[in-house]
């Protein structure tokens, strides 16, 4: 391949189409189709912010009745419940503003836009859980066992009641998030605040019927024991999908590339392209939700111009876009394959 030379006009194949830039100017071209595809963005966050918020009303609610119903019966199943609502609680606001501060448009100091705020937000909610829930499930455990005193029958039935009615709202809620991802196209899989969403209800009916199960326990053999392995388990879990959420969003944070299957396919429709000769590199960047970045450097057949250069770049600017709208920021390095002469 043929060193880069540096007077050779370079493009830049991005939102506003193909044009000779210098390495300092930035493309301002408006971008066709934009506000249908906004438009379909938000009609998105519409329908996950609903969810969020049905999530967030039940866990509040849920909070404060697994507290009271705590401190009555003086259940350490029940209270380590409370805190894991109150940690999701707070989630859910972290991703309600996350929804908000992702669309945000691009600017100077943000050129890609800030799509990878769900990404942080999200990764504060996986601390979130570990800290309020699981760290103070594994601390109520430890002051179950430490201590000698015995429910009362009234505590039981009060426990159990507001575990039960806590059961139904995390159920509906749990439901609402899955039917929105059935509903959804397969990219919504892929949001960080449905999966954060998805993952903290579907934990909550589990923890729930674990409180339910060390409570009855305890209440039959009246072993202390029983309810505080049931607030262990409940830490256990919480800790695991706090790290299983705080690992997801730790990647694309750190800046993953589009799954290997679309690079490939890029690649490949790179490689078509006759005046193409040979793909040096393809990186690739996902940028938030249904954004991303692709560079490719390419060396193409000896003897074009520059204004054929300008040509074959805006229509494999197409093609990319076309077949990936995502990939809605797309930058070619050019240089000439040597001859073979």
């Amino acid at each position: 391949m043929a060193a880069h030379d540096d007077a050779r006009p370079r493009t830049w194949t991005g939102r506003g189409g193909t044009r000779r830039l210098s390495r300092e100017e930035p493309d301002t071209t408006p971008t066709h189709g934009e506000g249908a595809q906004q438009r379909e963005k938000g009609k998105k966050d519409g329908t996950t912010r609903t969810t969020v918020l049905v999530a967030l009303t039940a866990n509040l609610i849920i909070a404060v009745a697994k507290a009271v119903g705590g401190l009555f019966s003086g259940s350490p199943a029940l209270l380590s419940e409370a805190a894991h609502s109150v940690a999701d609680s707070l989630n859910e606001v972290f991703l309600l503003a996350s929804l908000k501060r992702s669309r945000k448009a691009a600017d100077s100091r943000h050129p890609f836009g800030y799509g990878k705020e769900r990404y942080f937000w999200a990764l504060l909610a996986a601390v979130g859980i570990f800290v309020m829930g699981g760290c103070f499930s594994f601390f109520q455990g430890f002051e179950a066992l430490r201590s000698d005193e015995n429910e009362g029958s009234t505590g039981y039935i009060i426990g159990l009641v507001v575990l039960g009615v806590s059961l139904i709202a995390e159920g509906t809620s749990l439901a609402r998030a899955v039917l929105q991802l059935r509903a959804s196209k397969k990219g919504a899989a892929e949001d960080p605040t449905l999966r954060t969403v998805l993952a903290e209800d579907s934990t909550a009916v589990l923890g729930v019927l674990l409180a339910m199960a060390g409570m009855s326990l305890h209440w039959i053999t009246g072993n202390i024991v029983w309810e505080a392995s049931a607030s262990f388990a409940i830490g256990l879990l919480l800790v695991y999908i706090a790290y299983r959420l705080g690992s997801e969003a730790r990647g694309q944070l750190i800046g993953e590339a589009v799954d290997e299957e679309t690079r490939d396919r890029i690649r490949g429709l790179l490689g078509e392209q006759p005046e193409i000769d040979n793909v040096a590199a393809l990186l690739t960047m996902k940028l938030g939700l249904d954004s991303a970045l692709v560079a490719a450097r390419v060396d193409l057949v000896p003897g074009m111009d520059s204004e054929r250069v300008e040509t074959v770049c805006v229509r494999i600017k197409k093609a990319i876009t076309k077949a990936w709208p995502e990939a809605d920021q797309v930058f070619i390095d050019i240089t000439e394959a040597p001859s073979r002469d």
